[in-house]
């Protein structure tokens, strides 16, 4: 199957000014401007860019390349690529550790999660996860990893600090997408072959509940108390309340809605059209979109891609 999910964790910053959006099908990433609501720049990266994880500082932005078998890091200010990172496997979903010290890719056939340092390009270690690593995602304060094992239908919990696995939960069907919330407490994930969202209490870890939502869900943003999925096949976005876990609305988007994030200032939502090669933008308070924008061919925008820059 196509690659595409999304791998999410809070950044910490105001508001994001500007996203950073793979273009799968063009093997490319747009810069694109969500004040001018316009493209602003195109860096060529090649293999079939999918996934994409953005520093904390929004300095850098590290993009895997699933045909490529490379990571490439990407000075983000420079619009350009500084270097790239070759793995062992096809890498996936990528994060970034919050504190800026190393990043962490999945290897989707291994399957493992690596431990690479950014600038040297060295893996520092790797790990044995679940079939078909997916999305990666850290607690705010660094501390756990999680990656959604898709074949295996679980989460695996790392501990970053020793990167041994300290736990698996299962979850629902095929689990792409992993979200961890602000307080480092819940994991949450999207299950493409359930059409649900599991949510995971972290430190019991255990399953704490599941709501249905939209048809072949990639990804999960968190806003406003509120849970947003990109549904795939259901064209829409699913809204559900994060305290209830029950269902809110729907919200009709552009087709095959993948990557999936909120702006750090929580106001906004913003959704990648896969077949649709748009941008759509939510305000989060009032589920009203806000802003439709075109993009290059493919866009999958799988992780975290917005970027502020003041």
């Amino acid at each position: 199957m196509a690659f595409g999910a999304a791998c999410l964790f809070g950044i910490g910053a105001a508001r994001a000014d500007e996203a950073f959006i793979t273009e799968q099908t063009s093997d490319a990433v747009s810069v694109l401007d969500l004040a001018a609501k316009t493209v602003v720049a195109r860096i060529k990266i090649d293999g079939k860019p999918a996934g994409i994880a953005m520093s904390r500082d929004g300095k850098s932005a590290f993009v895997t390349s699933p045909e490529g078998k490379y990571v490439s890091v990407i000075d983000t200010a420079a619009r350009k690529v500084l270097r790239r990172i070759s793995l062992p496997d096809a890498p996936l979903g990528i994060a970034a550790d919050p504190a800026g010290r190393f990043i962490c890719v999945a290897g989707f056939y291994q399957p493992r999660l690596y431990k690479i340092d950014p600038a040297s390009g060295a893996i520092l270690a790797t790990v044995a996860v679940g079939a078909s690593p997916s999305g990666v995602a850290f607690t705010p304060d660094g501390k756990l990893i999680a990656t959604a094992d898709r074949d295996d239908d679980q989460i695996s919990i790392i501990d970053a600090a020793s990167f041994i696995r300290v736990g698996a939960v299962k979850v629902g069907a095929h689990p792409f997408g992993v979200t961890i919330d602000a307080a480092g407490a819940r994991a949450y994930t999207a299950n493409v072959e359930g059409n649900d969202v599991s949510v995971v209490d972290l430190a019991s870890q255990k399953l704490i509940g599941t709501i249905a939502v939209g048809k072949r869900p990639y990804a999960v943003a968190l806003a406003k108390g509120r849970g947003f999925t990109s549904d795939q096949y259901g064209g829409t976005v699913s809204i559900f309340d994060v305290d209830s876990l029950r269902p809110m609305q729907r919200i009709s988007v552009g087709d095959y809605p993948e990557g999936i994030e909120t702006s750090a200032d929580g106001a906004s939502v913003y959704v990648a059209n896969w077949f649709s090669n748009e941008i759509w933008a939510i305000d989060a308070e009032t589920l009203k979109v806000t802003a439709k924008m075109a993009v290059g061919d493919g866009p999958r925008a799988f992780g975290t891609f917005l970027r502020e820059t003041h």
